[in-house]
């Protein structure tokens, strides 16, 4: 029997099985999407003209990693991905699994060829864990898919990047979260049972942030919660109602839940807008509510490089020596560490300009594909390319006066790209005014 929920919670094991909601399931879970028919939103992957709807009709599934904001379905696509194909399925999560857990599965999925294994919270494996995927995956054994609410490029290793494929999961809008409403309404077995007329859905929507699952249990909330009408015996949703009862009902962190992400949002939201008294706060909201320290942490050493970057280099260094230190000590004395760090970053200048350099680069070498590396800068290994020319012209810096030729880098056709655009702050002012001096006109510095 598959005991999944709808959205983003334990999934279920066996993807062939009927689903029936266990008793006293709430809303979210009784209103998962049976079929793919039945499956709200994602309609760029799985619509008709979806990449995962042609792979379906192909018969055959890769292994992806699913990337998306909490709520929108990633656990749920995987169980139905699994099923549309026919196909074993197996589930583990990060937050619980150990690298036996995988071995255990790998070595039930030989002898059920074609298994699908599901990885929730895949970010959360460590590099071990991610290792010991590799050999199954790459043998066709499993065929992977992993869900996560953090950036693939940052918190899954290069190995299982390079053999599965990322697809990023859209926050649902406004008319598929509304829906969901009225389906729910209509069709689940209690609140059908009721007369409950939506007379606003702003607070709804807005509380619940796209989180589909955070949604429909809101939903349920509201109307148990609800007194009908003395004389209809209706129950009407108001803006004003719902705001009173998510107040009551939803202030608590749980560092599993939905909270989870609003808080972690805020924190770093706080750092990168330079308010350490919001941030402190959040962060204190966080530890009370026994959030992993090195989830913590490991959040800093990303917003050390992405957020304030170039205009204080020694953050990520000292960003990296706070991860290293909550590693070791742990709580309770973690907090001080943390609580320095945060206040640190952010009181610390921001630039994000070279986050957005790479970013930049990276989709260009995706749209272009990669270009010629000038004849100058390659090795010439053998007699052969020594007499093509390889690295003739080289000019070896240190030769010259300043440590500096000019000369050009970039492939041909790219000569005078500009990638990294310097940010307003004295450090990278500083490293303007000298790209300025030795480039002169060429990069517009």
């Amino acid at each position: 029997m598959a005991t999944g929920s709808l959205f983003d919670s334990d999934p279920a094991p066996d993807a062939s099985a009927a689903y029936v909601p266990r008793p006293g399931a709430p809303l979210a879970e009784r209103m998962r999407p049976r079929t793919l028919t039945d499956y709200a939103g994602q309609q760029h992957l799985i619509g008709p003209e979806g990449v995962l709807r042609r792979y379906l009709n192909a018969g055959r599934l890769p292994s992806l990693i699913l990337w998306g904001p909490p709520g929108v379905g990633k656990t749920t696509l995987a169980h139905l991905l699994a099923q549309e194909l026919g196909l074993p399925f197996a589930a583990l999560s990060a937050i619980n699994a150990g690298v036996k857990d995988v071995r255990e599965v790998i070595e039930r999925a030989r002898k059920q060829r074609g298994t699908v294994l599901f990885i929730d919270e895949i970010h959360r494996f460590s590099k071990s864990q991610q290792d010991a995927l590799l050999g199954a995956v790459e043998q066709g054994v499993v065929t992977l898919i992993g869900a996560t609410t953090e950036n693939p490029s940052f918190e899954v290793i290069p190995a299982v990047l390079s053999r599965a494929q990322v697809y990023v999961l859209e926050a649902l809008g406004k008319d598929v979260l509304t829906s969901l409403v009225d389906k729910a309404l209509a069709e689940d077995e209690i609140l059908k049972q009721k007369k409950v007329r939506v007379q606003e859905y702003n607070a709804l929507l807005t509380i619940s942030g796209g989180d589909a699952r955070k949604l429909l249990n809101l939903l349920e909330i509201v109307v148990e919660a609800s007194r009908p009408d003395s004389k209809t015996g209706a129950i009407t949703i108001t803006d004003e109602a719902v705001q009173q009862l998510a107040q009551q009902h939803l202030a608590r962190y749980d560092k599993g839940g939905e909270m989870h992400y609003d808080v972690i949002s805020a924190f770093i939201k706080s750092i990168r807008g330079s308010d350490p008294n919001a941030a402190l706060y959040y962060l204190a909201v966080m530890l009370e509510g026994g959030e992993d320290v090195k989830f913590i942490a490991r959040r800093l050493l990303i917003l050390a490089s992405e957020d304030v970057g170039l205009a204080n280099p020694n953050a990520l260094m000292l960003a990296q020596s706070c991860f290293q230190a909550v590693t070791v000590i742990g709580m309770p004395e973690s907090d001080i560490i943390l609580g320095q760090m945060v206040v640190y970053l952010a009181t610390s200048p921001k630039s994000n300009a070279s986050y957005k350099a790479i970013r930049e680069a990276r989709a260009l070498v995706r749209q272009q594909g990669v270009q010629p590396v000038p004849i100058a800068l390659r090795n010439a290994p053998t007699k052969l390319m020594e007499e093509l020319g390889y690295g003739n012209t080289y000019m070896y810096s240190h030769d010259y006066e300043g440590n500096f030729a000019y000369q050009e880098f970039l492939p041909e056709q790219l000569s005078g790209r500009v990638f990294y655009h310097p940010g307003q702050n004295p450090a990278e002012a500083k490293a303007q005014e000298r790209l300025r001096q030795l480039w002169g006109e060429k990069y517009g510095y």
